[in-house]
């Protein structure tokens, strides 16, 4: 009978969605998902403003940042929201020469427009308010 319940909960529970919801925070743990969310910001059809959080387990400043990057998230829906933990996707970070934990970046087009490094909330919130109005 356990194994019926199981089962039945199983095939009633959500397949795991390719894009998560909007104003989530997507972290990336391929870089399959990687290019994955990157082409799709970049698509014809959206062409939206990407942040990416490079962010590391051990990092104090990153833990404090994490839940303003979410709230921000949550805020602006528009805007596609990605954690890279700098440990599991290394080739990530060097691509993007991110020496230092918190980095955000923000890229548009396929460009990286800016970046804040630091766990400087107001910077953060200024940049991403300048760089979604262009």
């Amino acid at each position: 009978m356990a194994d019926t319940a199981a089962a039945a909960a199983a095939a009633a529970a959500p397949a795991p969605a390719l894009a998560p919801a909007e104003g989530s925070v997507i972290p990336i743990h391929s870089l399959d998902e990687w290019s994955m969310q990157i082409d799709e910001a970049n698509s014809t059809d959206t062409k939206k403003l990407v942040v990416i959080d490079f962010t590391a387990s051990w990092c104090g400043p990153c833990r404090i940042m994490a839940p303003i990057f979410e709230g921000l998230a949550k805020k602006n829906p528009n805007v596609v929201f990605l954690k890279v933990d700098v440990d599991e996707m290394k080739a990530i970070a060097e691509q993007f020469a991110v020496e230092a934990m918190p980095t955000f970046l923000f890229m548009k087009d396929g460009e990286v427009k800016d970046r804040v490094v630091g766990a400087m909330k107001e910077e953060l919130e200024k940049k991403l308010q300048l760089h979604m109005a262009q």
